[in-house]
């Protein structure tokens, strides 16, 4: 028989083969976890922006991203801070000789009275380019008559 069968042998060869079911076990694990924990590493601020049809602005080597979510708590550039430091770099950004640009993300359901206190903070602090980003609304589905 070529499989063993009932024969006995009297010294049974060392098996040359290396069993890779571990392996593959330990790599799916590792894969999992990688699947599971890879959306964490992001350090966006999610906003859920208004969709509104507007041409996309252009980027500019001085353009400050101002977001401000859903409980008023204001982002610069990613990074949080109070209203009086933001009035703080307002001013700072005011004195520049050539002006940033301040695009603004608010959150749909932001109070407007956080918006307009920013709003006024910029035009306190004589800053005059101030843009608010929006989200494209969804495409609509080409309807053909026949």
């Amino acid at each position: 028989m070529a499989f063993g069968g009932l024969e006995k042998r009297q010294a049974a060869a060392p098996m040359a083969e290396i069993n890779m079911t571990p392996l593959i076990d330990v790599m799916l694990v590792l894969l999992v976890i990688f699947i599971i924990t890879a959306p964490l590493f992001t350090h966006a601020i999610r906003l859920d922006l208004p969709k509104v049809a507007a041409a996309p602005v252009r980027q500019t080597p001085q353009t400050i991203s101002l977001s401000i979510d859903a409980a008023g708590k204001i982002y610069w550039n990613g990074a949080a801070l109070t209203l009086e430091q933001m009035r703080a770099r307002f001013v700072e950004a005011g004195k520049q000789p050539e002006q940033p640009e301040i695009q603004l993300r608010a959150e749909r359901s932001t109070r407007y009275e956080v918006i307009a206190q920013v709003m006024g903070a910029a035009q306190q602090a004589g800053l005059e380019r101030l843009g608010f980003v929006t989200d494209p609304p969804p495409p609509v589905a080409n309807q053909s008559s026949h």
